[in-house]
């Protein structure tokens, strides 16, 4: 199981259009800060994942560590993968300003702009835009579409990233047949492993059918998200167990999954995947 030191990322400097080919030459780097909020920089973009940025949402508290103040600096867009107010959480999206563009499920768009977020694009599941030189594309997931308890209803959806590098985040979903039409694309996958309380209800990936997906997606790198992150009630009575997911998915990958590599971060934690080194095949002598 991959450990480090936590660390917020450093500020998005500046790019020239000299810039470009280091960019697309650049790793693919993830910051985990919790639960489902990620930071990915790919090909000189940053984009966030289901943002949730302060010490609570509604009843639910963070356990872990406080998201780094420079996790939002200079953010390109964001990618909300439902509803859910763990996962849509309207304080973190009104924060980051209308500057950047929000990428919603359909349905999505005049609720959030209700609330004042208005800069949102909506997406159904197979539908493409780019963002500069990066192609997203909505994939399916199966949840629960409703925004409890009374809210509107938007499809859940996932996202595949596809520029110099392909990543696919999962956003919170079970098992889902079109998942395995992600093999062969995906180098590095986001997977969701838990929740936020004891057990989990229909529509999660635990951690032995995060293993399953896996199996499905066939990514070269896997990081767990959706853990150890929230509790309900008093945060002490969960805070002692909340690396057990973490723990369980690594055990059963080990065994079930070694050729795919995981990385399990801590709130925080930056990680980087470099491309693929194409290996070319040995030349064949001429014949005399």
């Amino acid at each position: 199981m991959h450990r480090g030191t936590p660390r917020a990322p450093s500020p998005a400097p500046e790019a020239s259009a000299a810039d470009a080919g280091r960019e697309h030459r650049a790793p693919l780097a993830v910051t985990w800060a919790g639960h489902a909020t990620t930071l990915i920089e790919v090909d000189g973009l940053r984009i966030l994942t289901d943002p949730v940025l302060g010490d609570h949402v509604g009843p639910l508290r963070r356990i872990a560590a406080p998201v780094g103040e420079q996790l939002a600096v200079g953010v390109d867009a964001v990618i909300l993968s439902h509803l859910h107010a763990d996962h849509t959480d309207i304080p973190s999206l009104r924060s980051l300003g209308d500057q950047v563009a929000v990428l919603a499920p359909r349905g999505a768009g005049a609720w959030l702009g209700r609330r004042g977020v208005r800069n949102v694009q909506e997406l159904s599941r197979g539908e493409e835009l780019r963002l500069e030189g990066v192609s997203v594309t909505a994939t399916g997931a199966r949840h629960d579409p409703r925004r409890r308890p009374f809210g509107v209803r938007a499809e859940a959806i996932g996202f595949m990233l596809r520029g110099s590098q392909g990543l696919y985040f999962a956003g919170d979903t079970d098992l889902f047949e079109e998942m395995s039409e992600l093999a062969g694309s995906v180098d590095l996958a986001l997977l969701p492993i838990a929740g936020w309380g004891p057990a989990l209800g229909p529509g999660h990936l635990d951690p032995r059918r995060a293993v399953l997906a896996a199996a499905r997606i066939a990514p070269r790198l896997v990081i767990p998200i959706h853990w150890g992150t929230l509790a309900i009630g008093w945060p002490a009575l969960w805070a002692r167990g909340h690396e057990r997911p973490a723990r369980e998915f690594s055990a059963l990958m080990a065994r079930e999954l070694p050729a795919v590599e995981l990385r399990v971060l801590a709130p925080g934690e930056r990680t980087e995947l470099q491309r693929r080194v194409p290996v070319e095949p040995p030349s064949r002598a001429e014949a005399p």
